[in-house]
């Protein structure tokens, strides 16, 4: 019999938490066309690209964002119903305990986690990365860079360069000045007008510039046109966005964080924080099953609506507490980890203790 209603309960909540998906994936679509369609009119979009290179590209995206809300509206409304019916009543009288009617939403939580996480780590940054390209050619206010003018860069242990100004359009660097040192004294300086990327041969070729030599009795001095600059950083390495890691795979992202530190850019903790929160946010959605169970086992005279406003309550909280302690981790005033894990920890708390209070 238990297998049974195990069965129901998995069924039921996959039924609801999908037309919930469905719903506030609609409503986010009318909203978010309402707002835009100006900017599309403006900038000569057709309605096939809107859909084609933006809409659908998404809806993964969204999926991941709406799917714990969708999941605790689907625990409240499946358990309130049965609390209601008095059907959880009729469970635990035959001898089946609270915790053990939780394992199915718990189980639940976990696949819809479970495939979440993998879609984020190897299908939605792809979507993701076609939907941020039509946003910088169709919708203003769209520009995200992190880097604009006065990069620094440590191209090696022994050698730093600098741009005063880095056209991601062109990958071409303006005021370039590269130094390269000999233990506490500079050996070697290159001022370049211009440095321009060769895709051909992966290089970065100087456009005009001079190089100085020192040595101990002086220095030498000579004029440079079109000749090549060892440099390890590439273009990628100079054009950062804010929203780079949510285009990368988690290996990317990983191999992306390391880069960064490689080359002595600063804002490292801001990737840390987009991508650790990305790796934790499908504890959300096992956590909600938990709370959501806890909540909606107990009958109340004040009927659906205490429940409603609970999952809203909830929801909204857990959302603000996540952004909340993100801008903390980018400043570095909080360690990444602790700022993408924390929210999630308190929650998990709570939802441990609301399951432990709830009458069995």
């Amino acid at each position: 019999m238990i297998n049974k209603i195990d069965r129901y309960i998995f069924f039921r909540l996959f039924i609801i938490t999908f037309f919930v998906m469905a719903v506030l994936i609609c409503i986010y679509i009318l909203v978010d066309f309402s707002e835009n369609s100006d900017d599309f009119v403006d900038k000569g979009a057709t309605l096939a690209q809107i859909w084609k290179d933006y809409y659908l590209n998404y809806i993964p995206e969204m999926m991941r964002l709406v799917s714990p809300l969708a999941v605790l509206v689907a625990c409240l409304f499946i358990t309130v119903q049965m609390t209601e019916r008095l059907e959880i009543t009729a469970i635990k009288s035959t001898g089946i305990s609270l915790y053990r009617l939780s394992l199915p939403y718990l189980f639940f939580g976990l696949c819809v986690a479970a495939t979440i996480s993998y879609m984020d780590a190897f299908i939605i940054p792809e979507s993701n990365a076609d939907r941020i390209e039509f946003e910088r050619s169709y919708l203003s206010g769209s520009n995200d860079r992190i880097d604009r003018g006065g990069i620094f860069r440590q191209d090696s242990d022994s050698t730093i360069v600098s741009f005063n100004f880095y056209d991601v359009n062109s990958n071409s660097g303006y005021s370039v000045v590269y130094l390269v040192f000999q233990e506490d004294e500079i050996n070697r300086v290159v001022n370049a007008n211009r440095i321009n990327w060769v895709d051909s041969t992966s290089t970065w070729m100087i456009d005009r510039g001079s190089e100085q030599i020192f040595m101990e009795s002086g220095f030498e001095e000579r004029q440079l046109q079109r000749e090549e600059l060892e440099l390890n950083i590439i273009p990628r390495d100079l054009e950062r966005r804010s929203s780079d890691i949510y285009q990368l795979t988690y290996p990317q992202a990983l191999d992306y964080i390391e880069s960064i530190q490689r080359i002595g850019a600063s804002g490292i903790t801001m990737p840390q924080v987009q991508l650790y929160s990305r790796m934790s946010y499908p504890l959300s959605i096992v956590i909600v099953c938990m709370i959501g169970f806890a909540i909606a086992t107990e009958r109340r005279k004040s009927g659906k609506g205490f429940y409603i406003a609970s999952g809203l309550t909830v929801s909204f909280i857990y959302l603000s507490m996540m952004k909340i302690f993100e801008p903390f981790g980018s400043a570095g005033t909080l360690s990444p980890e602790f700022a993408a894990l924390f929210p999630h920890a308190v929650f998990l708390l709570l939802g441990a203790g609301l399951l432990i209070a709830a009458k069995k």
